[in-house]
């Protein structure tokens, strides 16, 4: 199929970009002894997942027993639930994915964690746990020190659980600038410092699981992590060139649109709005924009209903008629990707494969 028989809106993966994606950072966690462990929260496709397994990741980590459910499908040796699970329904699925793959959990609190191993020990299987820690983000995670420490200390006592290790997410670390820099020896400390709380207390890690995609190449900076769980790193997106961790030719994902109206002046209307692209903000700008056009960068995408986006052409590099296409690099892949029920991956003008998002709204 040639890429002008697609409907749109599409969202559309170039293939060759995504394959130099994967590759670059399949060689760089080899080359630094790091487990990689993709989170599909980006694709949420298993075909995809099985591409990335074949490179050599380690398993796979998701947010949801949904997408658990839905990643059973890449056959994982490993699923990662890198999200506390709560709530006896929720368990009673999670042990059901247990049963076919081994299944570890990152929580911070006894509460999730008495759930998990009552839940376990009703399905006779085990399951790994990570203790969750805040290394500056503030979102989930106890407190590096005692807090850290008394939670695995706690969790090594709970039946049918096996403390794995730890997991962080240093998702307040989006750019190598001089404050980014500055993040990154904080984070190289404060892991220091838990290690060696661990090595005192006698209780050994066998995984150090952090890493974000803005971070992903200054990972072997932090001594003591050896797992590491990028998202958005195949697809990227806008706020990741935005941020410096790629360039905008690493940018694999966009979404075709098609203009439907150029009645009024200086404006293009295209058949895309808040149900095909995420409402996210550029990181750290004050413009209000929900992507880039590829074929014109003047053009000002600044406002979304439904079904429409509205484009500001004033300044564009050229001029546009109903009718016409364009490619926008959505500001953040990963809720982009949610709203859409296939990916199309183009080698040049070609489609050459159609994936379902078979993880699309797995909120559960």
């Amino acid at each position: 199929m040639h890429v002008s028989e697609l409907e749109t809106p599409a969202l559309v993966i170039d293939l060759d970009s995504m394959e130099r994606n994967l590759a670059r950072a399949a060689d760089y966690t080899r080359a630094h002894g790091l487990r990689l462990r993709p989170h599909t929260k980006t694709h949420k496709t298993p075909e995809i997942a099985r591409r990335q397994l074949c490179l050599g990741a380690a398993g796979l980590a998701v947010a949801k027993v949904g997408e658990a459910e839905v990643m059973l499908g890449a056959e994982p040796p490993d699923l990662l639930v890198a999200y506390p699970v709560i709530g006896p329904s929720k368990l009673r699925r999670l042990m059901e994915v247990a049963r076919k793959a081994r299944v570890t959990v990152a929580l911070d609190s006894l509460v999730s964690a008495r759930q998990l191993s009552d839940a376990a020990a009703e399905a006779q299987v085990t399951v790994g746990v990570l203790a969750e820690v805040d290394v500056g983000l503030g979102r989930v995670g106890v407190s590096p020190g005692r807090e850290l420490l008394t939670l695995a200390q706690n969790l090594l006592r709970l039946p049918r659980l096996t403390l794995e290790g730890i997991a962080f997410y240093p998702g307040h670390i989006r750019a190598m600038d001089e404050e980014g820099k500055g993040q990154l020896d904080q984070l190289r400390n404060t892991l220091q410092g838990i290690l060696e709380d661990f090595r005192r207390a006698g209780i050994e890690l066998k995984i150090v699981s952090g890493g974000s995609t803005p971070a992903l190449y200054y990972s072997h900076l932090v001594p003591g992590m050896n797992e590491v769980r990028p998202g958005t790193y195949l697809f990227n997106d806008l706020n990741t060139a935005f941020c410096g961790a790629c360039s905008l030719d690493d940018c694999a994902a966009s979404i075709l649109v098609t203009v439907v109206s150029t009645v009024r002046p200086g404006q293009m209307i295209v058949d895309g709005g808040s149900k095909t692209f995420s409402s996210d903000r550029l990181i750290g700008s004050q413009e209000v924009t929900f992507g880039r056009v590829a074929e014109a960068p003047g053009c000002v995408f600044h406002r979304m209903n439904e079904e429409h986006g509205y484009i500001d052409v004033c300044n564009s590099e050229v001029s546009f008629s109903v009718g016409d296409r364009v490619h926008i690099i959505p500001n953040h892949i990963c809720a982009a990707v949610n709203l859409h029920e296939h990916l199309y991956g183009l080698r040049g003008d070609r489609v050459e494969q159609v994936w379902d998002v078979a993880g699309r709204g797995k909120l559960q």
